[in-house]
């Protein structure tokens, strides 16, 4: 009589799950205490997607309070076509049959599933395995759609417990990030103004921020010229380019010219371009930057460097919409609108005689003044984690996040380059916190000349993530980097090992000939 053998493997793949399930259920623990609307829908697909083996997966959240649209949406792996063909279905297909009966749906294949297969949604997009569960209440807060399995492998009904607990666990933590978000919208007195602009990338809820867009609110759909003024580093250009977007030229071309880098021999050409046989270089006609921006925007920075004989020309254009290339006898027509800024007072440049008093009254139509960072305080700490996750996202570091003490050295600190000047030095701190392998940045990253220690005081969390790294990297390199051995020596689950890696941005160490 033969004596059953033990299936090993069978074992190993039941323990590398119940490894997954330990995490998974740490890791949703542990989403309760993010704020950020990104990071937790890309920690909880993350998290979701680990666990089921899913390539494709999509999560939205919306608000269930009477008279809020805020809705949050993420998804991973999906085309533009598929993440469409994924949105339409919450009104028709999987999801909104999910959503109406408030069952979680679970098919290896929806394409031959006869309670599916009838679907346009299904059949244009030939999809095959799918989980969509419901999130949270009958009141649809949101909803899981999981797409795809890794290995050509179907989901099963041994994956709907996960994801129905997920789905479950995850509704009271959602239904508090909706919250805070519209309890920052409450406060925020710019909100009104952005519904009317096209101002979704400026940065602050402050009271001198919200005074500067009641401005740009009633300017953007004029056709007046603006002048915008303000310190160096303020965002003049920014502003400008919110107005042109907010108007009704938005679909017309949007032109720069700085005047500080136009060399005076050449400040005319640039702006108003030549005919052939102006100059010795001139074989064919030039179009100038007017000419550019017709149907559009010219914006002219630094104003009050242009040379004074271009400033003449500039007013004819002003005055008469009418203007000259260089050696041309046949006046031009334009409608490009004039907004132009300066961080010097021209006021005291038209004193000097460096600058046309008639220009000045004709570009000071509806001026606007933007104030410095010192009258933006409470802006700061939103303006800098908004540019730290610009800068990783460029640079391609590790995600990293401003500690308290780093919030509070930049509220206290002086900028007198303004918004530049933080960026640059988010910049230079960003790349010390990432050369060092950590998750945070500390006042030492961002103030280095004080002296202080990057590596003193960390958080608990900021020691224990850098100890995990160094934990994973030490395991990965004693087992030559074989994930699968580094996962049982480290006892944890290879998908979730493989996400660690990801998240902590550990690179296999190329040992190639150069």
């Amino acid at each position: 009589m033969n004596t059953p053998q033990p299936d090993f493997a069978g074992t190993s793949v039941e323990l590398d799950r119940l490894l997954l399930e330990r995490d998974f259920y740490l890791k949703l623990l542990n989403l309760g205490g993010c704020d950020d609307p990104d990071v937790f829908l890309r920690e909880a697909l993350s998290l979701i997607s680990g666990l089921t083996g899913a390539e494709k997966s999509y999560i939205e959240l919306r608000s269930t309070n009477e008279g809020e649209d805020d809705v949050c949406h993420l998804q991973f792996g999906l085309s533009e076509e598929e993440l469409s063909a994924v949105q339409n279905q919450i009104s028709t297909g999987i999801i909104a049959e999910a959503l109406a009966t408030g069952q979680t749906i679970v098919t290896p294949a929806a394409l031959l599933d006869p309670r599916f297969s009838q679907f346009d949604s299904v059949q244009l997009g030939r999809i095959g395995a799918v989980i969509c569960a419901q999130i949270g209440p009958s009141d649809r807060l949101g909803v899981l759609y999981l797409h795809t399995t890794r290995n050509g492998h179907t989901f099963s009904d041994a994956d709907r417990k996960p994801v129905e607990l997920f789905a479950r666990h995850l509704a009271p933590l959602a239904e508090r990030l909706l919250s805070r978000l519209a309890l920052r919208k409450t406060d925020d007195p710019t909100a009104q103004y952005r519904k009317q602009l096209r101002a979704d990338d400026l940065i602050g809820r402050s009271h001198a921020l919200a005074s500067v867009l009641h401005e740009v609110s009633l300017i953007a759909p004029l056709e007046l010229s603006v002048l915008i003024t303000g310190p160096t580093g303020t965002g003049k250009s920014q502003l400008a380019e919110i107005i042109h977007n907010s108007s009704r030229r938005s679909g017309g071309p949007f032109v720069v010219v700085n005047c500080a880098t136009l060399p005076p021999a050449l400040a005319e050409s640039e702006l108003f371009g030549y005919e052939r046989g102006a100059h010795s270089t001139a074989v064919k006609d030039k179009h100038g930057k007017l000419q550019a921006a017709a149907g559009g925007t010219l914006f002219l920075d630094e104003i009050a460097e242009l040379p004074l004989e271009s400033q003449a020309k500039l007013l004819h254009v002003l005055q008469n919409k009418t203007y000259f290339p260089l050696g041309g006898t046949t006046p031009r027509t334009t409608d490009a609108r004039i907004i132009a800024a300066t961080n010097v007072s021209l006021q005291a440049h038209v004193r000097d005689g460096r600058f046309r008093e008639d220009l000045f009254f004709r570009l000071n139509v509806m001026p606007i003044e933007l104030p410095p960072l010192a009258q933006r305080v409470e802006d700061i700490a939103e303006l800098a984690e908004g540019l730290v996750r610009r800068i990783c996202e460029a640079n391609h570091f590790p995600e990293l996040r401003l500690a308290r003490d780093a919030l509070v050295s930049l509220r206290h600190a002086e900028w007198p380059g303004n918004v530049r000047e933080l960026e640059n030095t988010l910049t230079r701190a960003c790349m010390r916190a990432a050369a060092q392998g950590g998750a945070a940045i500390r006042t030492g990253h961002l103030f280095p000349e004080r002296g202080a220690d990057t590596r003193a005081c960390p958080t608990w969390s900021e020691a224990t993530r850098a100890f995990q790294r160094q934990l994973l990297l030490g395991a990965l390199t004693e087992n030559d980097w074989n994930v699968a051995r580094a996962a049982r020596q480290l006892d944890l689950a290879r998908p979730y090992v493989h996400s660690l890696i990801a998240g902590f941005g550990i690179e296999k160490p190329n040992h190639g000939s150069n």
